[in-house]
């Protein structure tokens, strides 16, 4: 089972504290080592010393071997020659040390043990007619080491805890401002949205992990009250035709009239219940559209016989206002989306087009195709749209002219609808302003790799039919 330490406080404390206790023991085997490799290398070389000391004397002087305990303090040697022990200490002789000789010959230094369990350090040198051997005592550089190994392990857990003290008092100071969001998170509701994290450093992960937060929080806000303005205006629109058909039937009921008189009040009801249709089933496609549970049909298609298709079912509306409506399509456009979807959207736009603008005015309707790009514009003379809602005129519900707006009979849904309807193709919908009188929106969907191949000249299939109609006329 594994312990799984309940803070992130905790568990960078203990981490701290193992990687530093790590660290701490490869350091301490390390001073170990080296400081023993030091020692043996000195008590080599006085061993070396003392070797060279016992062959100069033997050479010069071999009487005065025997002197060199007394006078030298080499108490830890022995001489062969041809004819045998030239010469042995008494400590070699109580140590056994000729055993270390038997072993093997040390011509490097090596640590024997005795029987007593005192530990040597041994060198032999072998001249052209004699052999030299002598052994250093090694129980204090053995003491030494032991010393130091002791001092080194006790030291060990006392880096530990101070590692594990230290490394909590950091992590909980480095932790500081996740606390702090913490806390302030926690008082963040559906209510309190315009709160936002405390950024210390906007430049180090947990300023930057605030700051993802804070536009997230940013986005919730703006959602929050985009869906609380949709509420409320879906409300008061399903509420006004409700109220004037509860006006009329009441008034209806309460004064005796005649035929004619109850069928104007059963139209004036229709009308209202047309309206709320209308308004139901833009609420249903943008409720659909926000779940994403409409599946696209692409398909191949022109633009220009698409748009000729949405004016040919609107023309009536502009004959009624004695509008001039036109299409300019001098080329094929082809595109690649869902027609449907592409043919509300215009449908929405020409709508507009012809609701807003006066009678006898004029709406054209022009499809071309730039830089790899379809482009479909619809340009009316009408008031335009001024500048300072220019930025939320495709926002739901919203309305330039609330009360001309329905008066016409609108929701204000058609622009949004569009703008979505054209974002599923792939699409962007565009209100510009190129400083001409009335409105301009303008549609731009990808083409198609084969619209180079319509030809500059080549007219759209729509407007082929549309001048053979007209020729037979």
């Amino acid at each position: 089972m594994k312990f799984h330490p309940p803070t992130v406080r905790a568990r960078l404390a203990l981490w701290h504290a193992a990687v530093l206790t790590l660290i701490v023991c490869i350091f301490s085997a390390g001073i170990l080592l080296f400081v023993e490799a030091r020692l043996y290398a000195a008590l080599d070389a006085q061993l070396g010393l003392q070797i060279a000391t016992i062959g100069k004397v033997y050479r010069e002087e071999p009487d005065e071997l025997k002197d060199l305990a007394s006078e030298w303090g080499i108490t830890l040697f022995r001489v062969d020659d041809a004819g045998g022990i030239r010469e042995q200490t008494e400590a070699w002789e109580r140590e056994g040390l000729s055993r270390a000789l038997q072993s093997g010959d040390p011509a490097s230094p090596l640590s024997w043990t005795a029987s007593n369990g005192r530990r040597y350090r041994v060198h032999s040198f072998t001249g052209s007619s004699y052999r030299v051997a002598a052994a250093l005592d090694e129980s204090s550089l053995r003491e030494t080491l032991w010393t130091l190994a002791v001092i080194l392990a006790l030291g060990i857990p006392f880096a530990a805890g101070l590692a594990v003290a230290g490394g909590y008092f950091l992590a909980g100071r480095v932790l500081s401002p996740v606390g702090a969001m913490a806390q302030r998170a926690r008082e963040i509701t559906a209510e309190s949205l315009a709160k936002r994290l405390p950024v210390d450093n906007a430049q180090d992960e947990f300023g930057r992990l605030a700051t993802v937060f804070n536009d997230t929080l940013s986005r919730l806000q703006d959602a929050f009250e985009r869906l609380r303005r949709f509420t409320a205006d879906a409300s008061h629109e399903l509420r006004t035709p409700l109220t004037a058909m509860r006006s009329v039937g009441e008034v209806a009921l309460q004064n005796t009239l005649d035929t004619v008189a109850y069928r104007d009040v059963i139209g004036s009801m229709l009308e209202e219940v047309d309206r709320l249709t209308r308004l139901v089933e833009s609420l249903l496609i943008l409720t659909r559209a926000d779940s994403g549970k409409v599946h696209l049909v692409a398909e191949d298609l022109d633009l220009g016989v698409l748009a000729g298709t949405v004016i040919d079912q609107l023309h009536v509306l502009a004959d009624e206002k004695q509008q001039e409506l036109m299409l300019q399509a001098p080329i094929r456009v082809p595109v690649t989306g869902d027609a449907a979807l592409i043919r509300h959207a215009l449908m929405n736009l020409i709508h507009n087009a012809i609701k807003y603008t006066p009678t006898g005015g004029k709406i054209t309707v022009e499809v071309s195709a730039t830089g790899g790009r379809a482009m479909i514009e619809v340009r009316d003379n009408g008031p335009g749209i001024p500048a300072a809602h220019r930025d939320r005129i495709f926002d739901r519900f919203y309305r330039v002219d609330t009360s001309r707006s329905r008066e016409e009979g609108g929701v204000g849904l058609g622009l949004a609808i569009a703008r979505w309807a054209v974002e599923a193709n792939d699409g962007h919908i565009e209100l510009a302003n190129d400083e001409t009188e009335g409105s301009l929106f303008r549609v731009i969907l990808p083409a198609r790799d084969d619209l180079s191949a319509g030809g500059g000249d080549q007219r759209s299939s729509y407007e082929l039919r549309r001048r053979e109609a007209a020729s037979s006329s």
